[in-house]
């Protein structure tokens, strides 16, 4: 355990991200099985523990000191695991006691009974230094936030076994915790994991955004053109051993859209965009959000909200592999499959017709202008399905964004590095003389200017509410979005699809910012149009 600790202490304290990379090799090569497999399993997220919760961890901490400091401390550090750290009451066992391995911690938490988990969780925290107790606090709940994914853990084994990533990705949901078969097999050890029984992901081919160049010398016939849909991409896998919904990132959202996969039959890997379709009309991103992270979704959710796929492409039809096939192969044999009636819930992604460059252009146009589009893919009809973003072959055109000025009315703290600093902001438009919230981002200033931020919230704060600051009304901001719908879950009546920071306008009034009624236009506009 002594050496996992330093281990997530050493990453959270180095920002270089070749630097991560040589850290988690060198406990690689320096680290007994299983020990270094649950290490693996802790970084990309895939450990889990039934009765080891936040909430736990908290009420132990509130029997032992002030709830109000507690709440003081935990508002001004930003991150729970770091407070309860350095909050627990020192003892004389702290640092004195030999911790045991890893995997025996593992095993006991795993194979803790609920009542079992806080006597065993206690013992542990008082003979730990405080920054093995971080370690075994973000052990148990899942939030390591050490600039580590389980896409960068995958590059990571491949280095360290001199194997290209996707081999990795496409073995890792067939191998588990701690990953003995898969770690003797990057050494040398044993033959390559076996997958053929198992239901596996296959790493996606990914797009890059188009450019300028490549629309002023584009031939239309070299390309197949189609709506990029607004919802997430999504890998569907049937095999004769089970079936699976994987996430572009390869999380393996099953049980989240059963409705979906109790639809198909018959051995086949499609890559397509999972929506909210009523038969064969696409709802909004808004609709499919309320599906989203739900692991046990009610029937009437499911009744009311169905999850259905448009499909992109096909990677394989029974034990036949076809990506090495020509695009226009590929969709092809995808038309086929779905001609063959094997689910009412899958639609193909219909090809555009484009003669010409300004008919292009107007289709871009259309896309902008259609909330269940975010825009447009351009693919050479000649390209191969390659894993991973090769150049030159798939393009994203996404829909031009809307802005609106709006009114910084709330600040909170972010997360991990951002915790000393005030980076989530929420934001208000005007409904006559008050503001109304209407959305929420993090993201889209520069490092420079989320200290400019965090200064002036501070300077300007009226309220506090744990970790969120309420600030005067008087910060105006261009927020860019996708599309705005209406919602019946927020005060406001709307919902944005992706807000971010477009500028910061320190030089505008705050009551020249944008009224509610704009947004409200804007969803008027968007209903007309389609």
């Amino acid at each position: 355990m002594e050496a996992f600790s330093n281990l997530l202490e050493q990453l959270y304290f180095t920002s270089s991200h070749n630097a991560k990379v040589a850290l988690v090799l060198d406990y690689l090569n320096n680290t007994p099985d299983p020990d270094r497999g649950w290490a693996i399993a802790a970084i990309a997220g895939t450990l889990r523990f039934d009765f080891f919760k936040r909430n736990a961890v908290k009420q132990l901490m509130l029997e032992r000191i002030d709830p109000v400091l507690f709440e003081l401390s935990y508002d001004y550090v930003g991150e729970m695991s770091e407070t309860v750290a350095h909050l627990w009451p020192a003892s004389e066992q702290a640092a004195k006691t030999p911790l045991p391995a890893l995997s025996e911690i593992v095993s006991q938490f795993q194979h803790a009974q609920r009542h079992e988990v806080k006597p065993l969780l206690t013992h542990y925290l008082n003979i730990m230094t405080a920054q093995q107790r971080w370690a075994l606090i973000k052990l148990g709940t899942r939030g390591l936030r050490i600039g580590m994914s389980a896409r960068s853990i995958k590059q990571v084994l491949a280095t360290f076994g001199n194997v290209n990533v996707t081999e990795i990705e496409a073995l890792w949901h067939g191998v588990e915790p701690p990953y003995l078969p898969l770690l003797n097999w990057l050494e040398g050890k044993a033959d390559k994991p076996d997958m053929t029984e198992q239901v596996t992901f296959h790493p996606v081919m990914l797009s890059h955004p188009v450019e300028d160049s490549l629309l002023n010398t584009l031939k239309p016939d070299e390309w197949q053109v189609e709506y990029k849909y607004d919802g997430i991409r999504v890998q569907l896998v049937s095999t004769p051993h089970g079936k699976a919904l994987f996430s572009r990132t390869g999380d393996d959202i099953s049980s989240s859209f059963p409705d979906l996969l109790d639809t198909i039959d018959g051995h086949v890997v499609l890559d397509g965009e999972l929506l909210v379709m009523h038969g064969d009309q696409v709802d909004t991103f808004n609709a499919l959000q309320q599906r989203l992270n739900k692991k046990k979704p009610s029937r009437k959710l499911m009744t009311s909200l169905p999850a259905g796929l448009i499909a992109y492409d096909i990677l394989q039809v029974g034990k036949d592999s076809l990506l090495s096939e020509p695009l226009t192969q590929r969709y092809a044999h995808l038309r086929q499959w779905l001609e063959a009636g094997h689910s009412e819930r899958v639609h193909i992604s219909e090809t555009l017709s484009v003669e010409n460059q300004e008919a292009l252009l107007a289709l871009h146009q259309h896309a902008s202008e259609n909330t269940s589009v975010e825009g447009l893919m351009l693919k050479r009809k000649d390209s191969a399905y390659v894993p991973g973003r090769p150049k030159g072959l798939w393009f994203k055109w996404k829909r031009d964004p809307k802005h609106i000025d709006a009114v910084i009315m709330y600040a909170q703290r972010g997360h991990g590095k951002r915790s000393s600093y005030y980076s989530d902001f929420t934001f208000g438009a005007w409904q006559e003389d008050t503001l109304l919230p209407v959305g929420k981002a993090y993201s889209g200033f520069t490092d420079e200017e989320l200290k400019k931020l965090d200064n002036w919230v501070r300077r300007h704060s009226i309220g506090r509410f744990g970790p969120v600051r309420e600030v005067e009304k008087q910060l105006v901001v261009e927020i860019a979005f996708d599309a705005v719908h209406p919602s019946t879950r927020h005060k406001s009546g709307v919902a944005m699809r992706f807000p971010r920071f477009y500028r910061i306008r320190w030089d505008k009034p705050a009551n020249e910012a944008d009224s509610l009624a704009t947004l409200q236009a804007m969803i008027e506009e968007q209903a007309h149009e389609e």
